[in-house]
């Protein structure tokens, strides 16, 4: 690790209350499997595996 890194400033602080935050608009996303880059095909992936686990917790 290099000593003389620094760290960069966080996008958000916290004093400056969650108001300040970007808001996502309430417009519905389609996945284009199409259109798809690697990062995206990974997500799915995961957010799959995630479905799987919430379903075998709640069958318990």
């Amino acid at each position: 690790m290099n000593a003389n890194r620094t760290i960069p400033e966080p996008a958000f602080k916290q004093e400056e209350g969650y108001d300040s935050l970007p808001m996502a608009s309430e417009e519905d996303v389609e996945y284009s499997e199409e259109l798809a880059d690697h990062e995206d095909v990974e997500a799915q992936q995961r957010a799959a595996q995630a479905d799987r686990r919430a379903a075998a917790f709640e069958e318990d």
